[in-house]
């Protein structure tokens, strides 16, 4: 028996039951010693406004937190002061992405049917991109946002350019990946035997050749990676709170 048969379920009128990994447990490197999730953004640090993205989002049935070791304390302090309680469990990841994937995969709750993996640095994810993800996942077992790329892509030998790339089928893809329970937990664990330390949790499914299909991403679904993320953040906020004053008046 093949592992992707597994996976093979009956689909049921029952809404699925969805867990949410938020991984927050990244060095921040590119950050200038900013701790990006804790990073001040508008009113509130990153990852608390990721949290609310998720807590308010009512296809999401529990959240755990995965952090660094030395910024669990506080992030479990957060949560009780911003009452976020659909966390249940703020864990210490490991040095790779990979494996703080497979602590919070461990910590869901056993009757959760699919796992959305969200990084803690993507803030603004829109309450839509969550829903399509999680609706799409329920019917296919994998299902990831993404948005069709605008640049001109080169391919490159030795710093020069050698080649330009149809852009029309590349995309880039977003967070949350939403997958079926047991095939992410499996596939995660097959990487980390295999010793693939993969920076996307899609790829670890496309291993076991797996599909994932592509749901509507947004470009406000940015990734604070460097401090010109957050001022690019604190416009996508303004914007924001200016459109809802707008439609309150009309």
């Amino acid at each position: 028996m093949g592992l992707l048969s597994l996976f093979k379920r009956k689909k049921t009128s029952e809404e699925p039951r969805c867990s949410a990994v938020i991984v927050s447990a990244g060095l921040a490197r590119r950050m200038g010693g900013i701790d990006k999730v804790l990073a001040p953004l508008g009113e509130l640090p990153v990852l608390v406004h990721t949290l609310y993205a998720f807590q308010d989002c009512p296809v999401i049935h529990e959240i755990i937190v995965v952090a660094r070791e030395d910024l669990v304390v506080e992030v479990g302090r957060l949560c009780r002061e911003y009452s976020l309680d659909k966390v249940r469990k703020v864990i210490v990841g490991g040095q790779e992405r990979v494996q703080s994937v497979q602590a919070g995969l461990g910590e869901v709750d056993p009757e959760s049917t699919l796992i959305a993996i969200h990084d803690g640095a993507r803030p603004l994810v829109p309450q839509e991109v969550i829903r399509d993800a999680v609706t799409r996942a329920a019917l296919t077992g994998a299902a990831a946002p993404a948005i069709q790329l605008t640049d001109t892509i080169k391919r490159t030998e030795d710093g020069l350019a050698v080649e330009t790339v149809d852009r029309s089928q590349l995309w880039a893809v977003q967070t949350p990946q939403v997958f079926e329970a047991s095939l992410i937990k499996a596939a995660t664990q097959k990487a980390i035997d295999d010793g693939e330390l993969l920076t996307d949790d899609c790829g670890a499914v496309e291993r076991l050749g797996m599909k994932v299909t592509l749901t509507s991403g947004s470009r406000e679904n940015i990734k604070i990676t460097t401090p010109l993320d957050l001022i690019l953040g604190e416009a996508i906020l303004q914007a924001r709170v200016e459109e809802s004053e707008w439609r309150c008046k009309e």
